[in-house]
């Protein structure tokens, strides 16, 4: 495969100023797209993002939206479409995640996270559908908690990947005829600054993964950047695991 095996492509990656969506956001640019991302908060690290792409020569927009409106989350498509001049590839990977038990979880947090994790694929989703021609990919950033809980206080964060999970399957078969493509990478224990290697979890993390350790931000990235790609278009419809083997 080409390194700029994306060149000519237009993508839209939400939640894309920090972690995982960061990464795919420089991914998606080295491989040659041109890429526009949504952040809610983090200003000053969208700016830095962009100022580094730029600099080595990408095109990269930042959007501010907040995904849990779902007038917002539309608008940021409209206005990736009109910054790049249409849009090839959609990247769902905004998310927040709370851990509670349920009968402490708190009902703002429940409604954050229903409104996020599910709420924002949807109307991105919807909202980028009349702009995807033949070829074009979708990809759900979900997680791997949607097919196994570790522990306790999980339960609802669970829910909502195990939702990105089945509107993976049906949405592929909505938008197969169209030749559109629909995926979920299901990561598992990756090392951010929100879910670190050295944090609370992590030493019982990694004793649930086959090869003891978190994985990077890259092997998520590098993922993404493969199933946006022309070699991809006979995978649809899945749920795939970047685990490090956290469900063997």
């Amino acid at each position: 495969m080409s390194t700029a095996h994306l060149t000519g492509r237009r993508a839209l990656v939400t939640g894309g100023s920090r972690g995982i969506g960061a990464e795919i956001v420089r991914r998606l640019s080295s491989d040659g797209a041109a890429v526009a991302f949504t952040y809610s908060a983090s200003a000053s690290n969208a700016d830095a993002l962009v100022a580094e792409l730029t600099a080595a020569g990408a095109t990269v927009v930042a959007i501010q939206a907040d995904a849990a409106v779902p007038a917002q989350a539309a608008d940021a498509v409209e206005q990736a479409v009109a910054a790049l001049g249409g849009l090839d590839i959609v990247v769902n990977n905004a998310a927040v995640g709370h851990m509670a038990p349920i009968d402490e979880f708190p009902g703002d947090e429940f409604d954050r996270l229903v409104a996020i994790n599910i709420g924002s694929t949807y109307w991105t989703t919807r909202t980028a559908i009349k702009h995807l021609g033949e070829g074009a990919r979708i990809i759900n950033i979900g997680s791997i908690n949607a097919d196994r809980i570790p522990g306790a206080g999980l339960s609802v964060y669970g829910m909502t990947k195990g939702a990105v999970a089945s509107f993976t399957r049906g949405l592929a078969r909505d938008l197969g005829a169209r030749g559109i493509t629909v995926n979920n990478v299901q990561p598992g224990p990756i090392d951010t600054d929100a879910n670190p290697d050295e944090g609370d979890f992590a030493e019982s993390l990694k004793q649930v993964t086959t090869q003891g350790r978190y994985g990077h931000t890259t092997d998520v990235a590098s993922f993404v950047s493969f199933l946006a790609g022309p070699e991809s278009g006979y995978i649809t419809g899945a749920n795939l695991n970047v685990d490090g083997g956290f469900t063997v």
